[in-house]
């Protein structure tokens, strides 16, 4: 079992930058792979990074290329979400999830793949 706590949304300009965080409970950190996910005002969830257990494999959704960074400590079963030059279009409530997702690109993009949810934390960019 895996428990999962985001922090560090709030209310940014555009151009703005926030940094997320998703502490996790457990011993097993390392052998998940975790994802960031976010979800707008009537949309459907979308994948926005992820990150393999290791921190050897990284992807990012199309839509925040070049402005998101996701990384991820171990040892303090911690991943993090660096969102820079951000845009209206980034609010959203932003969640992290944990699962084994790497076997392929349309496995971890896929939020049904994955074990183990936060509960979100909002990010809201005004113009």
């Amino acid at each position: 079992q895996v428990q999962l706590v985001e922090s560090g949304g709030g209310l940014v300009q555009t151009g703005g930058s926030l940094r997320l965080s998703c502490a996790a409970s457990g011993r097993t950190f390392s052998s998940y792979d975790m994802g960031w996910f976010r979800q707008a005002p009537g949309k459907e969830r979308e994948f926005v990074a992820v990150v393999s257990g290791s921190g050897g494999r990284i992807d990012y959704a199309d839509s925040v290329k070049g402005r998101f960074t996701i990384s991820r400590d171990n040892a303090k079963n911690t991943v993090y979400l660096q969102m820079n030059n951000l845009k209206p279009e980034d609010t959203a409530v932003y969640s992290c999830a944990a699962g084994s997702v790497m076997g392929s690109s349309y496995y971890y993009t896929q939020r049904t793949q994955y074990s183990y949810w936060g509960q979100g934390t909002q990010v809201t960019v005004s113009s």
